[in-house]
């Protein structure tokens, strides 16, 4: 795009700015919520909360497919790349 387009899409560069800023932080979300280390650690978390009684084994469970379902897809879009 030459400096007649950049001219003219000026006013519009804040916006441009903000989009692309929200996505950042949307993508640096996106890699903790999947990040295997820390799916793993809420996994140990799980199951101490389990050994103490303060879930009981249908929440353990439901937690859990929870937890292994973001494993799963992180999995799977490593193989994509």
């Amino acid at each position: 795009m030459g400096l007649l387009g950049e001219l003219l899409l000026l006013p519009v560069a804040p916006v441009r700015g903000t989009v692309w800023v929200l996505q950042q932080v949307v993508d640096e979300a996106e890699r903790q919520y999947y990040d295997p280390s820390a799916i793993q650690a809420e996994l140990a978390r799980l199951a101490e909360q389990l050994d103490a009684g303060d879930i009981d084994e249908a929440e353990f469970d439901r937690r859990e497919d929870e937890l292994l379902e973001r494993l799963q897809i992180m999995q799977n879009r490593e193989q994509k790349q």
